[in-house]
């Protein structure tokens, strides 16, 4: 009997995260120089963790919040939403989330149904490809234009859309590929989703990190977009809070009851203790988020400068926003990325995500992360060095 004959389809069509996957095979050798882990890897600053470890004593985390999250919490939230990111909103319009990833997994599964059309830009994150596909959707993946920042194509998203199209969902500052969709750009989405009667969801953790002048712009600011846009937010990247598996998402107020229909099957609520740590985060001082984008502006133009040494292996756009870029492979062995990616590891021990995992349009690419010790960076691109003299 085939042991996959009990698995849903949807669960089969999905391919191993190649993420992960070089996590694991890196695990294989020793002294690995790691590029591929969107992961900061500085610790989550102090005051953050004193404050969780004060809610322990007090015996505030032995039980569930509501499942929107604490009312103190989602007050500071949208505070800071109306401060940072011009979205007026009420607690009432709040989900605090575990991490970014659930509440973008509620705004798809209270969005689409069987057979319903999402358009994602290509490259995208793959988790967001996964989610659509696990709510039975299917995702219709957008070329965005590479040679110009790796812009949104909205000409081609027009063309994209059908009968069946229900929703788009982007990143950014983006992953992979570090582009920074424009305000104006944005705009032109907006119109979009107005003409067509789209929701748009959004995931937008890597906000803070944006370079040379560009600015993130939260399309839930424009007023005609309120009514149909999640906007989904994390703690992860702005306070190095990887492992608190802490977020939260916005949207209007008839949406939120449904949303937490969804919300609540997944998690019930989101780690109670990691919710005192947040609220720490956004009532404490700010400086950690300027240190940690000072230090990924400084490894960004390190590692440009490396692959500038390359340049007959790699081509690259600078990224203008979050901690990843998304280097073009010009060999004939960068045709096939996942292969490319797994010798580069076995021959020189540096480990990189193969582009291919971020949809067609990654392969030939491979996405590097310099959230890390400028050490590591140097280290990794002295391997490559050697290898491609």
């Amino acid at each position: 009997m085939n042991k996959s004959s009990n698995l849903s389809k949807r669960i089969l069509d999905i391919e191993k995260s190649a993420i992960h996957e070089m996590t694991r095979l890196s695990k294989k050798f020793e002294d690995v120089a790691f590029l591929s882990w969107a992961k900061p890897t500085s610790g989550t600053p102090e005051f953050i963790r004193a404050a969780a470890m004060d809610a322990i004593k007090n015996g505030l985390v032995d039980g569930y919040s509501e499942s929107l999250g604490i009312l103190e919490l989602r007050e500071q939230i949208a505070k800071k939403l109306k401060n940072y990111n011009r979205i007026d909103s009420t607690p009432q319009q709040i989900i605090v989330t575990t991490g970014a990833i659930e509440g973008l997994a509620a705004g798809i599964m209270a969005s689409i149904d069987p057979g319903d059309e999402v358009i994602l830009p290509d490259p995208t994150y793959s988790t967001h490809i996964r989610q659509v596909i696990l709510a039975s959707g299917k995702p219709i993946l957008v070329p965005v234009i590479e040679d110009e920042g790796f812009r949104l194509n909205i000409d081609e998203i027009r063309k994209a859309i059908t009968s069946k199209t229900k929703a788009i969902m982007y990143c950014s500052p983006a992953n992979p590929t570090g582009a920074v969709f424009t305000e104006k750009q944005l705009k032109e989405l907006a119109d979009l989703a107005l003409e067509y009667n789209l929701i748009v969801i959004t995931d937008e953790a890597y906000e803070y990190f944006t370079y040379d002048g560009y600015k993130h712009f939260s399309i839930g600011s424009i007023d005609e977009m309120r009514n149909r846009t999640i906007s989904c937010f994390t703690f992860t990247k702005n306070y190095a809070m990887t492992g608190w598996r802490i977020g939260y998402l916005h949207a209007n107020e008839d949406f939120i009851p449904h949303l937490n229909k969804a919300h609540i099957p997944f998690t019930i609520c989101a780690p109670v203790v990691s919710q005192y740590a947040a609220l720490a985060a956004l009532k404490g001082p700010q400086k950690c988020i300027e240190d940690f984008r000072k230090h990924y502006f400084e490894a960004r133009n390190l590692m440009c400068k490396r692959l500038d040494n390359l340049a007959t292996v790699f081509s690259y756009q600078k990224p203008r926003g979050s901690y990843l870029m998304f280097p073009k492979i010009l060999t004939n062995e960068g045709k096939d990325s996942a292969a490319f990616c797994k010798k580069l590891l076995r021959e020189t021990r540096v480990s990189t995500t193969p582009g291919i995992a971020f949809g067609p349009s990654g392969e030939s690419h491979m996405r590097l992360s310099f959230c890390v010790p400028l050490n590591m960076i140097n280290k990794a691109f002295d391997r490559m060095d050697r290898y491609f003299s």
